[in-house]
C-alpha cells in the first residue's frame, strides 16, 4: 500500500504557503527566525514566528478559537477545494484528520490567567476546552464537517511524524480514502520559559552540529497534508518508531533508538540507505541531540549522505516539527532544480561528533528518497521517508 501527499498548505516563519516557503528554504542567505522580546521582556529570544494575519475564526464556538487552531485555518486555507473535492468524492464518514501538537490553546490559557490577575476574571473569549490537545482535530472537522476518525498525537517533538505514519496505517486498514494529515504549534510564554529553564533556548539563531552550539530557537507554524491511496508528486514511503525510555529530557546518547527508528523506515520502504539522497536532521543545536543524532545517522547512512537541518530557519516547532520538516522535504523532492536545504551555522564543527557532510548554500542534490528524523522527549523516535512518485 502506497500513501500520496498530494496537496500541502504550510506556515511558519519561513512564509506562508509553497512557494514563499521554498524560497525560503533554498535562499542563499539565512532567513525565517526574529530576534524579538514579545515572549520574554526580560530576555530576548530569536524565535520562528508567523508574522502575518490569521484567519478569523469568530463563526465558530469560543472552544475552538485559538492561536493554534488560526494557524490550521492559514493552512487549511491553502488546500481548500482539494479537500472539498476529496470529501464530496469519498463521503464525510471515509475523511478523516490526524495531526500532531504540543500545546493547542495554552496561548489562550496563559491571557486568561492575566485577566484574572488583572481584572478578577478569565474574559469572555477563553473556555478551558481551548486547551485540550484534541481541540485542532476537532477544529478541522468541524469545519470541514467530516465523520471519520479525527485524533490528535501528543508525544511531544514526534507528534506529527507519527501522526503521518498513522494516517498511513489508516489507508491501509481501509478505515478512510483520505486523510488529512498534520501538525500545528503556537508560540506562548509556557514553552519558551519552560526550556529556557532547562537552559536549552540560544538567544541567537541556533547552530546545528557547531563546536559552539547552545540550544535550539522555538518556533511556530503548521503543515497540513492531504493523503490518499491515488496519486500525488511524493509518497510516504515508509517510517520507524522507537521508544528509548531512557530519560524524561535527555536522548539516549549512543543514538541507538534512533538510528533503529531509522532502519525500519528503510525497511518499511525497501530502501537501501545509498538511496537516501538527503536527511533533514531533528538538528535541535542542542549538545545532546545533536552528538545522538550524528552518531545515529552514522551508523545507520555513513558519512557521504547530504544532511542539514532546517531548524535555523524555522525553529523548532515542537508538536508541528515532524510535519513542517516532511513539507520541506516535499518541497525539496518537488524543486525542479533539485536544490536541498542548506545547513546554515558558523562553520565550525564539533570535532567531537561523526564528520557528516553538510549541505552547503546552493547545493543540488535531486535526491529521490529522503530520510526526515524526529526525537522527542522521553525517548519518542521517528524516522519518515519519502520519495518521488
Amino acid at each position: 500500500m502506497t500513501a500520496y501527499l498530494s496537496e500541502l498548505g504550510l506556515v511558519c516563519a519561513l512564509g506562508t504557503g509553497p512557494d514563499a516557503v521554498r524560497e525560503g528554504l533554498f535562499g542563499l542567505q539565512p532567513s525565517g527566525v526574529q530576534t524579538t522580546d514579545f515572549f520574554s521582556a526580560d530576555r530576548p529570544l530569536c524565535l520562528g514566528r508567523v508574522q502575518v494575519a490569521l484567519p478569523s475564526l469568530a463563526h465558530l464556538p469560543t472552544v475552538l478559537r485559538s492561536r493554534n487552531n488560526g494557524l490550521l485555518a492559514l493552512a487549511l486555507g491553502q488546500i481548500r477545494p482539494q479537500v472539498d473535492a476529496a470529501i464530496s468524492r469519498f463521503g464525510a464518514a471515509r475523511v478523516g484528520v490526524v495531526l500532531g501538537t504540543s500545546t493547542s490553546g495554552i496561548g489562550e490559557g496563559e491571557l486568561a490567567i492575566a485577566s484574572q490577575v488583572a481584572h478578577g476574571t478569565l474574559g469572555e473569549g477563553y473556555d478551558y476546552g481551548q486547551q485540550e490537545l484534541a481541540s485542532s482535530a476537532r477544529f478541522l472537522a468541524t469545519e470541514l464537517g467530516l465523520r471519520g476518525p479525527t485524533v490528535v498525537i501528543s508525544t511531544a517533538c514526534s507528534s506529527s511524524a507519527k501522526a503521518l505514519a498513522s494516517a498511513a496505517r489508516w489507508l491501509e486498514a481501509d478505515l478512510v480514502d483520505a486523510v488529512l494529515v498534520g501538525g500545528a504549534d503556537s508560540l506562548c510564554r509556557f514553552t519558551i520559559a519552560g526550556f529556557a529553564s532547562l537552559d536549552s533556548v540560544s538567544a541567537a539563531r541556533c547552530n546545528p552540529l557547531s563546536r559552539n552550539r547552545n540550544g535550539i530557537n522555538i518556533g511556530e507554524a503548521a503543515a497540513l497534508f492531504l493523503m490518499t491511496r491515488e496519486g500525488g508528486p511524493v509518497r510516504l514511503a515508509g517510517w520507524g518508531e522507537t521508544s528509548d525510555a531512557h530519560h524524561i529530557s535527555s536522548p539516549e546518547p549512543t543514538g541507538r533508538g534512533a538510528a533503529e527508528a531509522m532502519r525500519l523506515a528503510l525497511t518499511r520502504a525497501q530502501l537501501a540507505p545509498a538511496d537516501i539522497g538527503y536527511v533533514n536532521l531533528h538538528g535541535t543545536a542542542t549538545p545532546q541531540n545533536d552528538a545522538m543524532e550524528s552518531r545515529a545517522v552514522e551508523a545507520v547512512l555513513g558519512r557521504e549522505v547530504p544532511v542539514s537541518s532546517t531548524k535555523p530557519l524555522t525553529g523548532h516547532t515542537l508538536g508541528a516539527a515532524g510535519a513542517l520538516e516532511a513539507a520541506l522535504c516535499w518541497l525539496t523532492l518537488t524543486d525542479a532544480p533539485g536544490r536541498l536545504p542548506p545547513h546554515w551555522f558558523d562553520g565550525e564543527l564539533d570535532p567531537d561528533l561523526p564528520a557528516l557532510r553538510l549541505v552547503t548554500p546552493g547545493q543540488v542534490g535531486a535526491p529521490r528518497a529522503i530520510l526526515s528524523n524526529s526525537f522527542a522527549f522521553g525517548g519518542s523516535n521517528a524516522s519518515l521517508a519519502f520519495a518521488r512518485s
